[in-house]
């Protein structure tokens, strides 16, 4: 009889409150099976299954805080018949932050309504709204049936906080142990922009709107290509020694509407066609906006890509997300006078950076890493 434990979602969480199960005891599962949503500082999240079996018993229930690595359910392997011990209860706790980071929901007016039970009475739409709103769901009062949280009690909640205080506070935590236990080198690296603009300007042409390329998919495909030649950029820290990952899961810095960040992975970036990629950017984006993202794209990334060129800076030295050993962002397209075939001429071009632990890597090899992503983006055609 196997356990199934809360991930870890990042190395900033600590635990997570089960929001309601996907399947019931006597269930089949299978590998990749989504089987339970939990509530994080970064919105709702799918939790996946990683063996295949029959979900035997839940040890924890809708409403509960669970501890990452506390065991949340049994799930009884093929074949497997004997009986087990019973299992302890997983561990649960409230964190309790020094001070209040934002205010609680207000309730609306007229007769107050009763607080969510534990299993968090929402209706889709309502969770839909919250996940767009950065909302935490089990803080809203309902109004609806029987205490039932509506979509105006979530727009409701939303203008009495006073923005996304609390998942800036949980990015501030770690970023400051990144720094602090990471000995962080930047590099920067400018890089002749032009050759891939004209062609994914010209393939655009012949895609109807919704399949065309956004310029930041053909910047992604790079790094993953270069990944392949310099692997020891691609995965983690753990247990004091670099552990390198076999697959290129690259991590995609994303802005939510509410403000904060979230970094879910693209899954095989590498293997991925350009097409194939700009599809599931889209799809990555859009969930992470609206909800629904699954709890191995936000454990799997082996390395992060940020991209602030629609935000109108140059360049970007971004800071590592433990336990990664490196970043990579981009900056704005310029124009600037660029030097082909002995003429000077207007070119558009893009600075890179790169930001990398010295545990791991050195500078040499990381100016060489940079020097392989630009010139991968002069050819294209050939990602």
């Amino acid at each position: 009889m196997a356990e199934f434990r809360m991930p870890s979602l990042g190395a900033d969480m600590e635990a997570a409150t089960l929001v309601e199960w996907l399947k019931k005891p006597g269930d089949p599962v299978s590998r990749g099976d989504v089987i339970a949503v939990v509530e994080t500082e970064k919105g709702a999240i799918e939790i996946e299954v990683f063996q295949t079996g029959t979900l035997e018993t839940l040890l924890a229930q809708p409403g509960e805080k669970i501890a990452v690595g506390a065991p949340m359910a049994l799930i009884r392997s093929e074949g497997e018949t004997a009986p087990v011990a019973p299992v302890a209860r997983p561990v649960t706790f409230e964190i309790k932050p020094a001070a209040p980071i934002s205010p609680p929901a207000i309730a609306p007016r007229g007769p107050a309504p009763g607080p969510p039970r534990p299993g968090i009475h929402a209706s889709p739409a309502a969770r839909k709204r919250a996940n767009e709103l950065g909302i935490k769901i089990e803080k809203v009062s309902g109004s609806g049936p029987d205490g039932a949280i509506t979509v105006s009690d979530v727009e409701r909640a939303a203008k009495a906080l006073p923005g996304p205080a609390a998942m800036r506070e949980v990015i501030g935590v770690a970023m400051a142990r990144s720094k602090r236990e990471i000995s962080h080198y930047y590099l920067g690296h400018t890089v002749d922009f032009e050759p891939a603009l004209r062609w994914i300007e010209a393939e655009n042409l012949n895609r109807p709107v919704p399949e065309r390329m956004l310029y930041g998919v053909v910047l992604l495909k790079a790094v993953a290509r270069a990944l392949r030649d310099y692997p020891e950029f691609n995965g983690y820290w753990t247990d004091g020694q670099f552990r390198p990952s076999e697959s290129i899961h690259l991590g995609v810095a994303i802005a939510l509407a509410q403000g904060g960040l979230i970094a879910p992975a693209i899954h095989d970036a590498d293997k991925l066609s350009l097409s194939q990629l700009m599809a599931a950017l889209r799809d990555l984006v859009g969930r992470a906006r609206m909800g629904g993202l699954r709890s191995s794209e936000l454990s799997d990334a082996t390395i992060t890509v940020t991209n602030l060129g629609e935000q109108g800076t140059e360049s970007v030295f971004p800071v590592i997300y433990p336990p990664q050993v490196a970043i990579v962002g981009f900056g704005m397209i310029l124009e600037r006078p660029w030097v082909v075939e002995g003429a000077v001429i207007p070119r558009r071009v893009i600075v890179s950076s790169l930001a990398a632990d010295h545990r791991v890597s050195d500078g040499r090899r990381g100016a060489r890493f940079l020097t392989a992503v630009g010139g991968l983006l002069q050819e294209p055609q050939n990602l």
